[in-house]
Order: C-alpha cells, then structure tokens, then sequence
C-alpha cells in the first residue's frame, strides 16, 4: 500500500477501535509523543482540551469511552495532503450513563509521523455534548 492508503487505514483502524471501546488499540495508533486535542470551550465542557503523549491518552482515552459509545460511524468524505487528513464522519454518540443517544458530525484533523498518529485535533458539537450530560 501507499502513504495514503496507509493512513487512511491506521485511520479507519483507530474508528473501530475507538467505536468498540479498545482504548489500547487507539492509543497505539498513535506515535509516542502524539496529541489529541478535542476543541471547545474549556469552561463549558470539561473534557476539551489537548492531551500527549501514550500514558495521557490512555487515561484520556478510557474516560471517553467508558462516558461515551460512539455507534454507526459513516464517514461521509476524507481529504489526504502529503502528511495530513481531514476526515467527515456521521456518528450517533451514547452517554453512556443515562443511554441518551444523538447524532452528530464530527471533523477529525490528522497529522502524521513515523507512520503514526502525531496529532489529531477534533471538532464536535461540543454544546450537544454538554446538553447530553447535563
């Protein structure tokens, strides 16, 4: 396979990892020193933030998923330059807690390194996920 190929492959690798909850999986997607930063509003939504580095994003990792099942992900476009990707997806999104369920897009930005995830920075509805935990 391509660089291309690759990436989008340890990509869509890392979805089902992150949609079947298999943090481990997720994190080795990741390059040592990769980062994820999910944006929003800090104050708003305490889970926002940026996180490096594998032990960060384990912990970081766990949190999300023990909170939040992320089901029938459908990615509805991906855009590769060079050692980036922007990928679109559809995702219906659990709180785990209560079993309320919504549907949003999210926009995923990645950059890679060494074969790895080195950064991802998400966009999300970070409103429709605080009104889901409120």
């Amino acid at each position: 396979m391509g660089q291309r190929e690759d990436m989008l492959a340890l990509i869509r690798a890392g979805y089902t990892a992150r949609d079947g909850g298999d943090t481990d999986s997720l994190v080795s997607a990741f390059h040592p020193e990769g980062v994820f930063t999910l944006m929003g509003n800090k104050s708003a939504l305490e889970l926002t933030g940026t996180m490096q580095g594998h032990p960060t994003l384990r912990e970081a990792f766990t949190q999300f998923t023990a909170g939040f099942g992320f089901e029938g992900r459908e990615i509805l476009s991906e855009l590769v330059d060079g050692d980036r990707v922007a990928v679109h997806s559809r995702v219906n999104v659990r709180y785990h807690p209560t079993g309320k369920a919504v549907g949003t897009e999210i926009l995923d930005l990645f950059r890679f390194q060494d074969g790895k995830i080195v950064e991802l920075i998400e966009f999300a509805d970070t409103a429709q996920i605080k009104a889901m935990i409120a």
